[in-house]
């Protein structure tokens, strides 16, 4: 038989999709994919293939003896999947969960008391996971291959836009966090005394934002410039073995403490005895939910995933899951029993103080340098998916960033400005969580995921929601709303209340 088909790379594979899926804008337009999974709209390429279904579909269907349209299928070549595996996506999802988050889940504690504040975390923690299998599920039914994509077929533009903004200042706000945590840590703050300053006396690391600046170009900048989020797996699984040291370190010396008799007795329930107290109240539970978002990340993680299924992804999920609920939950207990009352909203800054027990500088020290060397690494981590969003939301229809070099390099740089000139202007890292938590880290890990479910389920049958399913969306919605409204007004009382 006469054709125009041109052999298939060994090694590679054809996949053939429909053209006519409902709610599929992503099938609208032949494509080839690249290695990374990016589409590549070249004209070329489009037309070559036009070619060959005009000339060549009866010919096939003769020979296949099937009665299949090929005008129907899109033809899409690529490698075999040979991106992250199970491991490499926990150590990347835990990475996006467990950065600033947990530094301030010690001062949650203070305000919630023990007995709430645990159950908040589980319970926050198993909402959230819920939440990204549900994302995943209704990502891929729709072949979306971003979080914006997903929004964008269940609520439109507007609301992917929308969606895209919220990642953005989330992500934003994170990085924002990291450089202040970095700069208490390094040069210190007006409480407390800052590593350098204890090594070496004072010099020119006393200049906070001279160091921070230093730290981003020689440290930072080389790890963002990566285009691949699986490139940073290792990175990512270094940071999740210096978190655990760090909650090592903490749980064992307040255990030590609580056997020897020295620390005090903490709060069990919250305080409603004060104007104050109740505002910490309505704003603490934003913060806790905002330890929690990792949504705008799975989807690249998921693209990556060596074998995907959401099947592979759901166990992702689950076990990152796990591991992190044990992480906050140790860090909050022990963070909170070694500092009661005097807990800050940054607890490693209560690092500067002797522990009560042998060897107390030195576990400060690695406390302290162990979560900066984190941080560092966590950081490329949010940065990869804060380029993304931006690249889709101000470049739409420009080639993948992996085939433009010069404007992924341009972006990053921006970024980087721009981050580490909010880091100078914002005062420390409660005020940033109370503001993220209450609107965008909210929204991204409940109140989409939930619109997505209740939105897709509706409109096609075959995705339809089971009634447990149904009432998990809805409370997810409901308690967003209420969380969301809640912090807002505590925000805002807390700000006058100030001023006054």
């Amino acid at each position: 038989m006469d054709s125009n088909y041109s052999a298939i790379p060994k090694g590679s594979f054809v996949e053939l999709q429909m053209h006519n899926e409902p709610h599929d804008f992503r099938s609208q337009q032949k494509s080839l994919l690249s290695d990374d999974g990016n589409r590549v709209n070249h004209p070329k390429v489009i037309d070559d293939f036009d070619d060959l279904n005009d000339d060549d579909d009866d010919d096939v269907d003769t020979d296949l003896d099937v009665d299949v349209d090929l005008d129907d299928y899109t033809l899409v070549l690529s490698k075999p999947n040979t991106g992250s595996g199970v491991s490499g996506a926990v150590f990347n999802l835990t990475t996006t969960i467990i950065g600033a988050g947990i530094m301030a889940l010690p001062a949650t504690m203070k305000v919630l008391g023990l007995v709430l504040g645990i159950f908040l975390i589980i319970l926050i923690g198993i909402l959230s996971e819920i939440s990204v299998e549900m994302l995943i599920r209704f990502a891929v039914s729709c072949k979306a291959r971003s979080y914006g994509e997903v929004v964008q077929i269940a609520m439109g533009r507007t609301a992917r836009v929308l969606s895209e903004i919220c990642i953005i200042v989330n992500n934003a706000g994170v990085l924002i966090v990291y450089l202040i945590i970095m700069g208490d840590v390094m040069s210190g703050s007006v409480r407390h005394i800052g590593v350098f300053d204890q090594w070496l006396g004072h010099g020119f690391w006393d200049h906070r934002k001279l160091l921070v600046l230093v730290v981003m170009v020689v440290f930072l900048a080389p790890l963002c410039v990566l285009d691949r989020i699986d490139s940073l797996s290792m990175t990512s699984a270094a940071s999740v073995a210096l978190a655990v040291v760090f909650v090592v370190v903490c749980f064992a010396v307040a255990f030590i403490k609580l056997i020897e008799g020295k620390i005090e007795a903490p709060r069990m329930s919250p305080d409603f005895g004060s104007k104050m107290a109740i505002l910490d109240l309505l704003v603490v539970i934003p913060i806790m939910t905002n330890a929690y978002v990792c949504h705008f990340n799975v989807q690249p993680i998921y693209n990556e995933l060596e074998g995907r299924s959401p099947q592979k992804m759901n166990q992702v999920g689950r076990i990152t899951t796990v591991l992190c609920v044990v992480v906050y939950a140790s860090t909050a207990i022990s963070g909170y029993l070694l500092f009661g009352k005097d807990t800050e909203g940054d607890v490693l800054t209560n690092f500067d103080r002797n522990l009560g027990i042998r060897f107390s500088t030195a576990l400060n020290y690695i406390v302290r340098v162990g979560y900066i060397l984190h941080l560092v690494l966590v950081f490329p981590v949010i940065h990869f998916s804060l380029r993304q969003t931006v690249d889709n939301l101000v470049f739409e229809g420009s080639a993948p960033l992996t085939e433009s070099k010069k404007r992924s390099l341009t972006l990053t740089v921006v970024l980087l400005v721009l981050i580490y000139i909010g880091s100078t202007m914002i005062p420390n890292i409660w005020t940033a969580f109370k503001f993220t938590g209450a609107t965008t880290a909210v929204s991204l890990g409940f109140t989409f995921p939930a619109l997505i479910a209740l939105r897709i389920s509706q409109q096609e049958e075959s995705m339809s929601l089971s009634r447990v399913e149904k009432f998990l969306s809805w409370l997810m919605l409901i308690l967003a709303v209420i969380v969301s409204i809640a912090g807002i007004i505590g925000n805002i009382c807390t700000i006058q209340s100030s001023s006054e």
